[in-house]
């Protein structure tokens, strides 16, 4: 079920469609209701009271007022004390029209009700003066033809019985003294039923002076006749008076103010019924009732209703908890078209600001917001914080009127209109469908503009702003995606883990950008490097992980094992554009420096993606701008307030996560060269993704390295046979040199790429154990092979006497060899003698005894020396592999003692300086060195 627009199921009413209402009429006037003077809205009862939406508190009253004028009871005194905007005015102007009884009360809506519950058929006319604090003067009188008032008391009495109820009080109006608790009844006597209606009372006795006589009396007299016709009142039984007194110190004014409300009060408190003021559910329907002439067909609001409440509660863990409640459902229906957080944000925030009134104030702001909507085709299905048309200049001033200076610019460039920065990002249109930026800074503008200054807990939460800005058949995580984006970008939006909120002041992104255009290259290039480096970890395969490193600076060696290069981020692959990359690949693939590359088949490349390093650039200056201010910060350079100074080391911390997040996706493609034969000299590239989201880089890169067969970590010996009948063993060759075979896989592109030595040993070894593959011997002396191994385990060493040979050559060297077969010795014939006898045996052969060969004295050699010249540059490795191959052979033998000693030789024609000298002295120490000395 797709969600219609509020403006095809309610409408407003005509002026406010139409724009033709004025702000003033907002603002009800007693004293223009009693003249006659009001706007037809006020001034007549019938329409006043369609329009008016009668709250728990306003029937009470009523009740209170009809049971007073009919003499059933009710209270004699009523104080109406509400806060700014309260609804004070307009609840006198019920009682007014109530009372005057100029309409039918039949014809006035709510009124038969609160009649019926007061048990009155017929309400009396009553007679009604109205005095208006605002209107009345202190200093001078008002003139009523042959009668001019000049006090309270005076203009009471001539309105509630003109001549004759002003002659009761003539004496005391003239001289300015109160008039006495007796007089009082007897006017009311006379004028009953009547009603006294006193609206702002606290500002006519501010404008009075202790001890000081003016034409309407002194403050004493005034709060002496205060005092008797409160206590006049309940005498006279259908006599009733309602007056308004402020509660907000913005309406009390200066400490004299104060004063004066606080003897009002205590005047007041001894016989008033305190009026019960209007609830904000209340609120929602006075305010719906006056700005829309139709709110929409129940059945419409009830199912759009539903629709919001079902997607809350879909989504429960995205929005705030009350709107998992069914109670949230009836608020729904009950402010259509307008959404609950609207009049949440207004009365709870907006109504805090001093001048804003709770009623009037939201009357005002919702009239020009509904008028500018209807007029834009606003299709939205509830007016929500985030419908807010702040790009219009009338919805833009009201919504500015009543805070301090400095919010236009914040509007007007972040906010709402042509040039702010939502505009930029909602061209994405990912954000643009919905408008997501415009209605995500709507709603934090709502939320948080009025209360951005002197907070305890800034900003409004995520929770609220997507209440605000997200309807159904939205997506709820293309909204947080935007917030994250505005956050990254804009200047006056400020945010602390699940808050957010706007204000004048800048906060430090600015400052931020300015240094990020300043950074330098070389920094730059530098923290990349460092930040790339670390993603690989300490423990892999690699001989070493070169990082951004020049050919010159890549050894050419055999290695522990392969090579990994890593490019710059200005040689970048793409899958439709890989030119750079390779290009950068090929020229460290073939020249170490000025010098060919030997060991080609020890490199493989990684390089980054063209699609992410301008944000990996990015990225990298946004960190170190952070951190220069947070250094600046630290070292007092830029004077910030605490909370900014937390909030730069938070943004520093956030800028670090994301460039290492921004390194790994960057960072994904592997390149490795291949030749498919010696013959072609054409290099080939193949190229593979690593997941950035990997746990464990490295490993990744490894797991990748062997699927593909671009390293291998384990090598058949059928390989090995195979490789040496396709390059070596053929066209009358017999054997071949081992080492060489392994230097060659470390050279050639088209051959294996092993991982080390190591693995070329075991393929040997686990072949020799058949004697389907070749055989292998330590040396060869003219025709026979040293150490020969065929078809049995052997020790392997790898030199350059060692030689694999081929099965057929071994097989006919084994037979060469085979030693020649001892031939058995002749049996004797016995002889015989005639005649039948047996012959004599004969005389015994001797076995010759075997002679013991003498054993042949070795002397026994037990001790050994070797040296060795290492290369400088390449020490570490070199060193290593004399450890495998040579000490182990020592070590792993029982009982055997051996000794190590290096000697380090180096010149240095120019000299070497104080610091370097100083440094290595230091380290041969730590180190226990026996002799480290600088010579001559």
């Amino acid at each position: 079920m797709s969600l219609r627009p509020w403006r095809e199921i309610a409408r407003p009413h005509k002026d406010v469609l139409e724009g033709t209402f004025k702000q003033s009429e907002f603002a009800a006037d007693i004293s223009q209701v009693a003249n006659g003077t009001a706007p037809e809205e006020y001034q007549d009862a019938e329409k006043f009271f369609s329009r008016t939406f009668i709250t728990e508190g306003m029937r009470l009253l009523l009740l209170s007022v009809a049971q007073r004028l009919a003499g059933h009871g009710g209270d004699p005194v009523i104080q109406l004390q509400t806060a700014f905007g309260g609804g004070k005015t307009h609840t006198m102007l019920a009682v007014l029209h109530l009372a005057s009884r100029k309409t039918s009360t039949d014809k006035l809506e709510g009124i038969p009700p609160i009649l019926d519950e007061a048990g009155i058929s017929e309400l009396p006319t009553a007679n009604v003066a109205v005095l208006d604090g605002i209107n009345l003067s202190v200093s001078s009188g008002k003139n009523h033809g042959s009668v001019t008032t000049n006090t309270l008391w005076g203009e009471m009495a001539w309105q509630l019985a003109k001549e004759d109820g002003y002659a009761l009080v003539e004496a005391n109006d003239k001289d300015g003294t109160a008039p006495s608790k007796d007089a009082l009844v007897q006017l009311l006597s006379k004028a009953s039923p009547c009603v006294v209606l006193i609206d702002e009372l606290q500002k006519f006795f501010s404008e009075l002076q202790q001890g000081k006589k003016l034409n309407a009396g002194t403050f004493e007299s005034n709060l002496k006749f205060v005092q008797a016709l409160t206590e006049a009142l309940k005498v006279v039984p259908d006599a009733i008076l309602l007056a308004s007194l402020p509660e907000s110190e913005t309406e009390v004014g200066d400490t004299f103010g104060q004063k004066v409300l606080v003897a009002l009060e205590k005047h007041f408190g001894r016989v008033e019924s305190v009026w019960k003021p209007v609830a904000t559910e209340e609120a929602f329907e006075i305010v719906r009732r006056r700005l829309f002439e139709y709110a929409g067909d129940r059945a419409k609001v009830e199912g759009i209703s539903r629709q919001f409440s079902d997607f809350y509660r879909n989504n429960a863990d995205r929005f705030p908890v009350e709107t998992q409640s069914n109670e949230y459902y009836e608020r729904l229906c009950s402010s259509y078209p307008i959404h609950p957080e609207v009049f949440d944000r207004l009365y709870e925030d907006w109504s805090n600001l001093d001048k804003f009134q709770r009623t009037r104030g939201v009357l005002q702001y919702m009239a020009v917001i509904i008028h500018r909507l209807w007029n834009d085709n606003n299709q939205d299905a509830l007016i929500m914080p985030g419908s807010l048309p702040l790009d219009d200049s009338l919805v833009r001033n009201k919504s500015i009127h009543y805070l301090p200076q400095g919010w236009e610019p914040v509007i007007e460039s972040e906010v709402d209109g042509p040039r702010a920065t939502t505009t930029s990002i909602d061209s994405d249109s990912r954000f643009g469908k919905y408008q997501t930026a415009h209605r995500t800074m709507r709603t934090i503008f709502l939320g948080s503009a009025p209360a951005a200054k002197g907070q305890v807990v800034k900003g409004i939460e995520v929770e609220r702003i997507l209440l605000g800005s997200v309807s159904p058949e939205q997506t709820v995580g293309v909204f947080e995606d935007v917030l994250k984006r505005l956050r990254d970008r804009l200047h006056y939006l400020y945010s602390d883990t699940d808050r957010f909120w706007l204000d004048t002041k800048p906060n430090l992104r600015k400052e931020m950008e300015s240094r990020k255009t300043n950074v330098e290259q070389q920094a730059l290039y530098s923290l990349l490097r460092q930040r790339v480096q670390k993603i690989f970890g300490s423990r892999h395969i690699f001989a070493g992980i070169h990082v951004f490193t020049p050919s010159n600076d890549v050894p050419d060696d055999y290695g522990t094992g392969p090579r990994l290069v890593v490019l710059a981020p200005e040689h970048s692959f793409t899958r439709t554009d890989g030119s750079q990359a390779i290009k950068a690949a090929e020229a460290i693939l073939k020249m170490r420096g000025e010098q060919p590359r030997q060991k080609q088949n020890r490199l493989i490349f990684m390089v980054p993606d063209g699609d992410v390093v301008s944000r990996l650039k990015d990225a990298g200056k946004t960190y170190l701008a952070w951190r220069e201010i947070v250094s600046d910060i630290d070292e007092g350079r830029l004077n910030l307030d605490l909370f900014q100074a937390k909030l730069a080391k938070k943004n520093t911390e956030s800028a670090e996560k994301s460039l290492s997040q921004v390194v790994r996706e960057t960072y994904k493609w592997l390149l490795c060269p291949m030749q498919y034969s010696p013959t072609d000299q054409t290099i080939d590239w193949e190229n593979i993704s690593v997941a950035s989201n990997a746990p464990n880089l490295i490993q990744e890169i490894e797991n990748k390295l062997r699927e593909e067969e671009w390293i291998v970590p384990e090598w058949s010996p059928v390989h090995l046979k195979n490789l040496l009948s396709q390059w070596y063993l053929k066209d009358g060759v017999k054997d071949i040199n081992a080492l060489k075979v392994f230097q060659d896989t470390c050279h050639y592109l088209y051959l294996p790429r092993l991982v080390n030595d190591q693995v070329f040993k075991n393929t040997i070894t686990q072949g020799l154990d058949s004697e389907d593959f070749f055989a292998f011997a330590s040396g060869k002396d003219g025709d026979r092979y040293l150490g020969f191994a065929f078809g049995r385990s052997h020790i392997v060493q790898l030199d350059e006497a060692s030689l694999l040979i081929d099965v057929d050559e071994a097989e006919a060297y084994r037979e060469r060899t085979k030693p020649a077969p001892q031939p058995a010795p002749e049996p004797t014939e016995p002889s015989g003698g005639s005649g039948g006898e047996s012959p004599e045996p004969s005389a015994p052969i001797p076995t010759p005894s075997p002679v013991e060969p003498e054993p042949i004295k070795t002397k026994v050699k037990t001790n050994f020396y070797g040296t060795v010249n290492l290369n400088a540059t390449s020490a570490k490795m070199e060193f290593s592999d004399i450890v495998d191959e040579v000490l182990e052979q020592f070590t792993l033998k029982t009982g055997v003692n051996v000794k190590i000693s290096v000697e380090i030789e180096a010149q240095y024609a120019e000299g070497f300086d104080e610091a370097l000298q100083r440094a290595v002295k230091e380290n041969c120490n730590v180190l226990r060195f026996g002799n480290a000395e600088f010579e001559e």
